[in-house]
């Protein structure tokens, strides 16, 4: 076998390997795959910041901005919060409710929420069992496990229309709000 083929099989070894290793680490991780537009979107039971019990179902008839943000009161976190924040009453006028989620506890929802006067639900999910249904549970360096940046969009009968991944905070809530209306526009 010449060196250059025994490299090639030895590069595609180590490509199996991995992916196979990926794959149980996903599985012993309880990871699952986003669910795709046109899908039902996972309901779940999740504590705002005032510790009232919120289901996803609980906004059945209405439009749903569902994202999920690394930690409470970091700086690009602060940014997305406040900007869905600032565009509160357009979201309100196209009949959507914004929910935030981390897998931050109910007190660290409560300070964010009331430092950054948030007019909207941050829901804590502190098991990361939601984090993990949506897909978007992740890792720094596998030591600390936390929500990837993605939103979601929900329509009125509960179904995933559209799915960001690794979103950037800067500009994000406007960029939702006219994907809402191209949404909302009869037969689009």
């Amino acid at each position: 076998m010449t060196p250059r083929k025994r490299l090639m099989t030895v590069s595609a070894t180590a490509a199996i390997i991995l992916g196979i290793a990926l794959g149980i680490a996903q599985s012993l991780l309880g990871l699952a795959d986003s669910p795709k537009a046109g899908q039902p979107a996972p309901d779940f039971r999740l504590q705002d910041q005032t510790g009232k019990w919120v289901t996803l179902n609980d906004h059945r008839g209405k439009w749903v901005v569902l994202y999920f943000y690394p930690k409470d009161n970091t700086p690009g976190c602060t940014t997305q919060a406040c900007e869905f924040r600032d565009e509160i009453f357009a979201f309100r006028r196209a009949n959507t409710v914004i929910l935030g989620v981390s897998v931050d506890d109910v007190e660290s929802k409560k300070a964010f929420a009331k430092e950054h006067s948030l007019p909207f639900q941050v829901l804590a999910d502190p098991t990361k069992a939601v984090t993990k249904q949506y897909g978007v549970l992740t890792s720094m360096m596998g030591l600390m496990e936390f929500s990837r940046r993605d939103t979601f969009i929900i329509d009125p009968q509960g179904r995933v229309v559209r799915h960001w991944e690794k979103v950037e905070a800067t500009g994000h809530s406007q960029l939702v709000l006219n994907e809402l209306k191209k949404l909302q526009v009869p037969g689009a």
